[in-house]
């Protein structure tokens, strides 16, 4: 990580709060804003071969559907959940920012709480930005 899309203290702090809501399941984690992707986390056995700026293009929908989903009954657009066949990616996206975090399978609770936890972060201090 060169700091050139993050400071690295967010950048930890995204790391470290999936680290923790996910424990050993973790794979990846990717920051991401409508101009730059940045892979922050890659676990060791796994090689780096994703196409993480097509990834970013399909991902920056998230924050369209921030929007387009304000107002509805469902309530406030959380977080995305996709299902592959050798894991899971979450996207979370806050105030123009967003990160996409990669899974081996585990439990619905667990990608709730790693939405929640990943959304404060996105949302600390960007106010400021």
């Amino acid at each position: 990580m060169d700091g050139s899309t993050i400071d690295s203290e967010r950048a930890e702090e995204l790391v470290s709060v999936s680290r923790t809501t996910v424990g050993d399941e973790l794979r990846s984690v990717t920051y991401f804003t409508e101009a730059d992707v940045e892979q922050l986390y890659l676990r060791s056995d796994l090689d780096q071969t994703a196409d993480l700026v097509g990834f970013a293009e399909l991902e920056r929908t998230g924050f369209r559907a921030d929007d387009l989903y304000k107002g509805t009954q469902l309530g406030e657009h959380q977080a995305t959940v996709r299902m592959f066949e050798h894991g899971y990616l979450t996207r979370v996206t806050e105030n123009g920012y967003g990160v996409w975090v990669t899974t081996d399978a585990m439990s619905m609770d667990r990608f709730e709480e790693l939405s929640s936890a990943l959304k404060k972060v996105l949302g600390r201090g960007t106010e400021d930005e």
